[in-house]
């Protein structure tokens, strides 16, 4: 066996599972263009491994080019993006109960079920990869500035905007639960 494959084997792929679970988030669900992402990404992935640095973040240098190899696809798919209105959301908590409560995600750390990760997978994607990289995959501000290339203080802005698109459309379903008493 190679020195290439062994290492490759050793670093890589012991991350299949957790690519896989973040492909299934990025891909809305489809199983079939989750698996066929995560293939593409290890293929790529196995390609590029003499460039990889032993040692470093495995798991932030194959979500980068996991997520590189989604937008590529998207943007092969779509004629031109939809674009996103940052101003549509309020930049304080439109519920009083709220406004304390959500920082760094710890609301929706509580709450993640079928109908958040739904509301999630509505988000434009400049607001949900954000959120299934910082409130689903647990990584940090440093690390999903790496992956998606773009500085922490963007990432930060885009975390509290869909953060508060979330709270907008999971007010109701919060109070009905019982995470939240209601107005």
């Amino acid at each position: 066996m190679s020195e290439k494959r062994e290492g490759f084997e050793a670093e890589a792929l012991i991350h299949l599972d957790g690519l896989y679970g973040l492909a299934l988030r990025f891909t809305g669900g489809d199983d079939a263009a989750a698996q066929d992402l995560v293939q593409d990404t290890m293929l790529k992935a196995y390609r590029a491994w003499d460039n990889f640095q032993s040692g470093t973040n495995c798991r932030a240098w194959l979500t980068t080019i996991l997520r590189n190899t989604f937008i590529n696809d998207l943007r092969r798919r779509q004629k031109r993006p939809v674009p996103v209105e940052f101003d549509e959301v309020a930049e304080r908590p439109i519920y009083p109960q709220l406004r304390e409560t959500d920082p760094e995600g710890r609301f929706f750390e509580r709450i993640v079920d079928e109908e958040v990760i739904r509301a999630i997978e509505e988000l434009p994607e400049d607001f949900r990869v954000p959120v299934v990289l910082a409130d689903l995959e647990g990584l940090g501000y440093q690390e999903i500035s790496e992956i998606l290339e773009i500085p922490v203080g963007t990432v930060k802005s885009r975390l509290f905007r869909a953060r508060r698109r979330l709270q907008q459309r999971l007010y109701s379903y919060a109070v009905e639960m019982g995470y939240i008493r209601g107005e």
